[in-house]
Formats: structure tokens, sequence, C-alpha cells
């Protein structure tokens, strides 16, 4: 969208209005949850960043980014709550300051679908409200905090947009490995301190002494989400190592990374681990990245079988109907209630959600509804049954086509950007990225992982931007 830029405030005024949009919207939030001091506290840290808006605008934005890595320890505080509107307010407001001053409002194809695809997600929140859906208008909240929590990915993807042709996007790239920094120092305590000297925010808790001591979350709240958030950075590190001229300190971290992923001993993110590397492997296969992709998944696998949870994990499979032809699908749903098994117990929860489906086959029983929809009252731990039982099999149309499209998307740009260029290969890695999410979806609630998804639709809108002049890094 372009205007004329020929009248308008100047950029000083600009800013002005923006911080001060920002600084009403932190000094809202803040009222709203003063009865914490902890939430006083951090609205007075809102008011200093709404400051910083007013001269340093882009990079406050990406600061503000960086932090959400940090934040969902303090969902009990409503952190994330408060960060995603906060997000929203910024990003319309700065919109709308662009619109007044006749300035061009930078969007891409895609952000275009993927507004149109979230608009659409509110008809079930629509159907809710009036009842349509089957379930209680109690939930109506419920249903309707999700659909704020995908308008915030669209708008943060659309402030991101802005900064188009404001900052170079290698400066950006790395700018964003900054997120890694609390939630592996947070891994870091984890691994090194007992429990009972950890805050009880810092221990991860996965229903048996077992788990709790000896499996890391970092800042995420849960293994299996900082697994999959890891194996994103390790999938930007391996980026970075292409065109590094020094790729001894990314091949360091790529290193850390790995020793990470195997820490949180999450068999979905393994399973991801190695679609991702089959993916990436593929497009550019050469005999030395052949050899060093093979190396790098080989010592993940030994480091994953060598530990004990590894072990058990493992072999926890075979008493499921994948490996076990003697345990039917029937069998096993039955053994869910008493034999500790997480895939037996999966395979509880999705028949429990096909069932519920079927009282609703075409539209489902609404956004986030799956945890009130079974005897089990849990997260759905598969995407697609999940995005059956709430949005039935339109919805379930729409989240097959929303990740077709992300795909189709991202092909196009490695298609038309010109061969070993830093952004063509970027392309490729999200992609293989992307198929290894679709392999998690199948028993990880993906979907439910936030802040993953803030730094994913960061790269979206980078790759919209020019890059043709761009050094490789």
């Amino acid at each position: 969208m372009t205007a004329s830029e020929s009248s308008g405030p100047l950029p000083w005024q600009r800013s002005l209005l923006v911080g001060v949009i920002a600084m009403v919207v932190g000094l809202g939030v803040g009222l709203v949850v003063s009865a914490s001091p902890l939430m006083i506290a951090v609205g007075i840290v809102v008011f200093g960043l709404g400051l910083s808006l007013v001269t340093r605008f882009e990079y406050t934005v990406l600061a503000l980014f960086i932090l959400r890595s940090g934040m969902d320890l303090f969902s009990g505080y409503q952190l994330p709550v408060a960060f995603a509107l906060g997000i929203d307010g910024l990003a319309i407001g700065y919109v709308v300051t662009l619109l007044m001053a006749r300035r061009r409002v930078h969007l891409d194809g895609f952000w275009v679908f993927f507004a149109l695809w979230t608009g659409l997600q509110g008809v079930w929140v629509v159907l809710m409200a009036l009842g349509a859906t089957g379930m209680d208008s109690a939930l109506l909240s419920v249903s309707l905090r999700e659909w704020i929590r995908l308008f915030s990915w669209v708008l943060g993807y659309l402030l991101i947009l802005q900064f188009k042709d404001r900052l170079p996007p290698e400066r950006v790239m790395g700018l964003l490995f900054l997120a890694l920094v609390i939630p592996l120092f947070t891994a870091f305590l984890q691994l090194l301190l007992p429990p009972h000297l950890l805050p009880s925010v810092l221990v991860f808790d996965g229903g048996g002494a077992f788990e709790a001591n000896s499996r890391i979350s970092g800042s995420l709240g849960h293994s299996n989400t900082f697994g999959v958030y890891v194996l994103f950075f390790l999938g930007l590190t391996y980026w970075k190592a292409l065109y590094a001229t020094r790729r001894i300190g990314w091949l360091m971290l790529l290193g850390l990374l790995a020793f990470f992923l195997v820490s949180t001993k999450a068999l979905g993110a393994m399973a991801m681990f190695g679609t991702f590397i089959l993916l990436v492997t593929i497009p550019r296969l050469t005999f030395s990245r052949l050899v060093g992709s093979g190396i790098l998944a080989t010592v993940i696998v030994a480091l994953f079988v060598s530990t004990e949870f590894g072990r058990r994990r493992l072999a926890s499979l075979y008493d499921t109907p994948l490996l076990n032809p003697n345990i039917n699908w029937s069998r096993s749903v039955l053994l869910s209630w008493y034999d500790g098994n997480s895939f037996n117990w999966r395979i509880a929860q999705w028949t429990f959600l096909l069932d519920a489906w079927q009282d609703a086959p075409l539209l489902g029983h609404g956004l986030n509804s799956s945890s009130y929809l079974t005897v089990l009252e849990n997260y759905a731990h598969n995407e697609y049954v999940r995005s059956l039982a709430e949005g039935g099999i339109i919805g379930f149309g729409l989240f097959l086509m929303f990740f077709g499209v992300q795909a189709i998307w991202l092909g196009r740009v490695a298609i038309c950007t010109p061969p070993n260029h830093p952004r063509r290969a970027l392309a490729q890695i999200m992609l293989a990225f992307l198929g290894a999410l679709m392999v998690g979806m199948g028993t990880e609630n993906i979907w439910t992982h936030t802040t993953l998804f803030y730094y994913w639709w960061t790269l979206f809108a980078i790759l919209s931007w020019d890059w043709l002049d761009s050094k490789t890094t």
C-alpha cells in the first residue's frame, strides 16, 4: 500500500506520536493489573520502553521481540497476554501514524493471506457466541483469547514488515540470536542446580520425579516446547555458518544447541530434527554437507539413546500399536489408563477427540475447545486432530491450506532468488523446518508454541525485504 509522501509530520513528530501511543498502551495494561507489585514494575519498564520508542523505534521493537523468549515463565502474571496486547496496540498505532503521514505501508502477499485467514478464524468465535458449536458460552472468553493470540501474530508480522528499507536484513538476523540468551541461561541453571535450589517456575514437572529431575525446559515452560525452539535456532545457526567468514563460532553454537536439544529428552523434537536434516540436505546436497549432516545426526541420536530416559522412551514405543502387532487401537486406549505410557495416552486422547468431532463434523466445537472435549481435559497432542475437533471439516481444510500456502510461498522465494544467495538459503532452511513442524504436529502441541511463532513470522517478514544488494554474512 502506498500513498503520497509529499506531506505529513516530520520524522521526530511521527516517532513522538508512536511513543505516546505505546506509553498509553503500557500504562493501560499496568493499571489493569496493578494489584500485582510485579506487574507494576513491569508497567514502569513498559513506560521506559515507550520513551525509547521515540528515538530508537525499530531497535526497541526488536528488543521487545527478543525479550519475549523469557516471558512464558511469567504466564501466571499474564505477562505474555500483556505483551500481545502491547504489540497489537503498537502495530496499529504505528500503521495509523504512517497513513496519517501519507507514508508507505509495506505489505506482502502472504501477509494479506494470513490476515484473511485469521479473520476467518473469527467465525468460530462468533459461532460459539451464538451457541452454534454446542459448547458452553462460558468458554467464549477462551475462544476469543485464542483468536487474539493469532491476531497478535498477524500484527507482529505487519510491524516487522515496516522496517523494510530501514534495517539491513543480516543485522536483524544477527540480533535474533539474542533471543537464545534467556532460554539457554535458564537451561544451564536447570542442568547445573538441583530442583530444590531452583525457583519453582524453573522446575519442569512432567508428572513424575524422574522427569522433574532430568529434563530441561529453558524459559519456555515445557521440554517439548524448548526442544522445538532449539531446533528452530539450530536451523538459523546452520544458515549463518553457511556464509560466515569465520565459521568456528557458529559451529560451536551449533554443537551447543545440539547438546541442549538432546537434554530436553523430547522424542518428538528428535523426530523433527531427523526430518529437518533430511529436508535441508537434499536441495544443497554435496559430499561434505552430507557427511557433516550425518555426523551431527549420529551424535545427537547417540547422545539421546545413551540416556536412561531416552532408552525408556524408545522402549515405550514397543507397547503401542505402532511397533507391537499384539496391541490394537482399542487395547492401547485401555492401557493408557494405567500403564503410564504417554504414547498410549495420546492415542486415547485422539480417540476421544475424534468421537467428539463426530458430534459437530462440519464446523467443530470452536477455537481452543479441545481441552474441554474429553475426560482427559488436556491438549490434543496432535494438531490435525485438534483442528478437526475444533474447526470441523471446514476448519481442518483451512488449517492444511494455511501451511500449504506457507510452503508455496517459501518455495517461490527460493526459486526467485539467485543461487548461493543468503535469502534463498534462508527460504530453503525455513521450508525444511516447516516440514519438520508438520511432522511434529502429529504428536505435539506445536500450535501452542507462541514464542516460536513470533520469530517464525519475523523471518517471513524479513524474506520480503530487499536482499539483492545485501552482503553475505
